[in-house]
């Protein structure tokens, strides 16, 4: 048997004065002795012990192990990077490869009750110049292009959660203009790039998207900030764009459908029916500079309804007094040839609102006669009688609100306040707006954009003057109408991890700060290493030893 040095020695006397009370001799007590090497703890008093047992210091060194190993883990999570990580939260990058840049985006969204509910407030974008078309000549260089937007990503998004965070490139209409081979090449360098990003990445996820893809994800989001996604198809609001070089109607109908204008669309257990299609070169800017080709053109003369006097043509949609001079070598490269800048100088402003709106409207049902189905509303195109409410953005929110119109606004405002513009003197109109530091061909369109949209929207899809079902908007409330967001929404509402949220989520759970969660996680780490820890520590106890005469210290066994 072991032994361990006592502080104090007791003998029989001083047992004799601690036990005087009831009269019992510690050696006298004792009935019938055993046999030798019996030991018997009728009487015994428990001492200090001068050292510990071997065992608690081995348990001690795993104690602390754990501890360090706990502590590690957290500060690695909680400030690898200087940002707190919600384990809860989780992030998506849309990449919009643009015709005239490159825009990523970083959104970000939460698990509640299984189901994702998007963060709007911590939405982060960053564009760089020029767009991924503009490496045609050099293919290999465009990834490069994308490397400031991943850093910007990289702060967006906390470290611990990069691996996590999927990143996908959507290449748009300036893309789809390149040869096949030159996109897929772009494509390469681009993809090589983001595989090395540290983002969750696959090949396929970098792709060039039609125009139809655009028009189906605004119509996801102007639906999912309107409160109709997921409902009744019928419910739905449909989405006009109007951008710079094409424009875009998407929405739900009940019509058949040819494949080509077809796309369907499942969200939850509702799955719509949707026209989407894209209009090329009928965007804004685009048909601008048509209808400035036609009025330098002697074969679109009657179709621009202007006369020619000594070779000076009427131009209808440019108020009068607006010099060409200036803005011949200004328009928009390769846009005109040097001798269509020189026949624009010819061009006499005429400002007339009617007139223009024909001309635009000449512009729109061009090629008309070549119309293969029952109904063509835009040239030879196929487009279903309009159902629901509409929302018209970009272009069309931006004229409506230079002309100081409200979102709710009737067409037949803003043809009013078209005609009131074209009609007045260029001096005049610069002055009026001359706190909006337009430049003056920017200031000058305002006129065409008016006339246009009358003409697209009225003449064009039908839409009366005095219809209410259509609004004026880039956001629904404090949610932006971008295309990119759309598509963010559908491939993060269609993932499994909606279904299936992480274990960490689970364990943190929605309201619980992170912080404190990781402290009650390490707290529980450290009380599980207590208790093993108490549990293997052998328990000592002083007994007096009849055979020995004297008091000493043994180890008893736990039950």
């Amino acid at each position: 048997m072991r032994s361990f040095q006592l502080r104090n020695r007791v003998n029989s006397k001083s047992v004799d004065t601690d036990t005087s009370h009831n009269g019992m001799d510690p050696v006298k007590s004792q009935q019938r002795p055993g046999p030798a090497g019996y030991r018997s703890a009728t009487n015994f008093a428990y001492y200090p012990i001068s050292r510990p047992a071997k065992r608690s210091k081995s348990n001690l060194i795993i104690f602390g192990c754990v501890l360090a190993l706990v502590a590690l883990i957290s500060c690695f999570y909680l400030f690898s990077t200087g940002q707190v990580v919600d384990w809860n939260k989780r992030y998506g990058i849309v990449i919009d490869g643009g015709s005239t840049g490159t825009r990523l985006h970083v959104f970000a969204y939460r698990f509640q009750d299984g189901k994702a509910v998007f963060d709007f407030g911590e939405e982060a974008a960053m564009r760089v110049t020029p767009g991924l078309s503009a490496y045609a000549e050099d293919p290999e260089s465009a990834g490069a292009s994308l490397n400031e937007l991943l850093e910007f990503g990289k702060e967006r998004v906390p470290r611990g959660l990069w691996g996590d965070t999927e990143i996908r490139l959507m290449a748009t209409a300036g893309m789809r203009l390149l040869d096949l081979d030159v996109q897929r090449r772009i494509l390469e360098s681009c993809r090589r790039v983001l595989r090395q990003s540290g983002f969750a990445f696959e090949d396929e996820w970098a792709s060039v998207i039609t125009g139809s893809d655009e028009g189906v994800y605004a119509w996801i989001v102007a639906n999912y900030a309107s409160g109709t996604l997921g409902a009744d198809p019928l419910k739905t609001t449909g989405i006009i764009e109007l951008g710079g070089a094409s424009a875009q109607v998407t929405f739900v109908s009940n019509e058949p459908l040819p494949p080509e204008f077809s796309r369907t669309v499942k969200f939850g257990n509702v799955t719509y029916n949707i026209y989407s299609h894209s209009f090329l070169q009928f965007g804004q800017n685009a048909a601008f500079d048509a209808l400035r080709e036609s009025l330098v053109s002697a074969d679109h003369q009657s179709s621009a309804k202007s006369t020619e006097k000594g070779g000076v043509s009427l131009d209808p949609c440019t108020p009068m007094g607006y010099s060409h001079v200036m803005a011949a070598g200004s328009s928009s490269p390769g846009s005109f040839t040097e001798n269509k800048d020189r026949l624009l100088s010819n061009l006499q402003p005429k400002g007339n609102f009617s007139e223009c709106r024909s001309a635009a409207l000449s512009l729109l049902q061009k090629g008309k006669e070549k119309c293969a189905y029952q109904h063509c509303s835009i040239g030879p195109t196929f487009i279903p009688k309009l159902q629901g409410k509409f929302l018209a953005t970009e272009n069309f929110f931006y004229t409506s609100k230079f002309f100081g119109l409200s979102q709710k606004a009737f067409l037949s405002d803003l043809m009013g306040a078209g005609k009131q513009f074209c009609g007045e003197d260029w001096s005049s109109l610069k002055k009026k707006h001359k706190s909006l530091s337009l430049k003056d061909d920017d200031l000058m369109r305002y006129c065409f954009s008016s006339a246009y949209i009358v003409a697209l929207l009225h003449d064009s899809l039908g839409i009366s003057l005095d219809d209410e079902r259509i609004g004026y908007g880039n956001h629904v409330g404090n949610i932006p109408l971008d295309w990119a967001l759309g598509a963010f929404i559908l491939l993060t509402s269609s993932s499994q991890d909606m279904q299936h949220p992480s274990w960490i989520s689970t364990v943190i759970g929605d309201d619980s700060p992170t912080l404190l969660s990781l402290v009650a996680i390490a707290a529980l780490f450290m009380f599980a290493a207590w208790s093993v820890s108490k549990w293997r520590k052998p328990q000592l106890k002083t007994i007096y030893d009849l055979e020995k005469g004297r008091y000493i210290v043994t180890r008893v066994r736990r039950s």
